[in-house]
């Protein structure tokens, strides 16, 4: 018979909390890249019913362009007009003061889908990079006149309603500037599109979770916005 000397309950201790150091050691050391596909999917934010003043709301409707929101290039994008029109239509009978933005390659309101088209009188805001609240320059193309936190200012109003595609970029930006800048801004998630499902989710965690937007940022669907 063999004798098998038993370790002290004390050395087994120290062994396993020797390997448990280990282990998290190398996953400490690992940076998000290395995690990437280990990485879990968060739980989606609770939306919710929001009812608005029309005199002190602003619908900013920005980069639905021919070239690019079409079945070939977006056609997530080209999924979110209905819904986008729907909110428009209301919008407009409710008196919502509604603004358009277009890319940088597209200078003019003429080159916005047809059914999303700007009304004679709705602003069209200028290639201004994704903030619309910060001028933009490229190549010198300056727009010294245009401040949206004036037009803002002189129509009193204290909401903002961002719908847009490349979601990343415009809504991202101009959603959480609004909300720094002490606007309550209301996002519908169904107006909003990306290249691929991962732009929307990330904007949508952002939005939902980062301190000094989020207490400003409502998530919603278009059918869930009232007057």
């Amino acid at each position: 018979m063999t004798y098998r000397p038993r370790l002290p309950k004390l050395m087994w201790a120290v062994m396993l909390a020797s390997v448990l150091a280990t282990v998290a050691a190398r996953a400490s050391a690992q940076s998000i890249i290395d995690q990437w596909s280990a990485v879990p999917v968060p739980s989606p934010p609770k939306l919710e019913k929001v009812t608005i003043d029309p005199k002190s709301t602003a619908l900013l409707v920005m980069g639905f362009v021919r070239d690019s929101c079409n079945r070939e290039r977006r056609p997530r994008c080209v999924a979110t007009i209905p819904h986008v029109k729907k909110l428009l239509d209301g919008a407009r009978a409710h008196g919502v003061l509604v603004l358009h933005s277009v890319p940088t390659t597209n200078p003019s309101g003429d080159y916005i889908v047809a059914e999303l088209a700007p009304r004679p009188g709705e602003t069209i805001i200028p290639p201004n990079g994704p903030n619309k609240f910060l001028p933009y320059d490229l190549e010198f193309h300056r727009y010294p006149d245009f401040d949206l936190e004036r037009i803002f200012s002189d129509h009193g109003i204290r909401t903002v309603i961002t719908v847009g595609t490349q979601v990343q970029t415009a809504v991202l930006h101009t959603a959480a500037e609004a909300a720094l800048r002490g606007y309550k801004v209301i996002v519908p998630v169904d107006g909003m599109s990306g290249d691929s499902p991962y732009p929307e989710q990330y904007t949508v965690w952002h939005l939902a979770n980062t301190q000094r937007v989020k207490q400003q940022v409502t998530l919603t669907k278009v059918d869930l916005i009232g007057y």
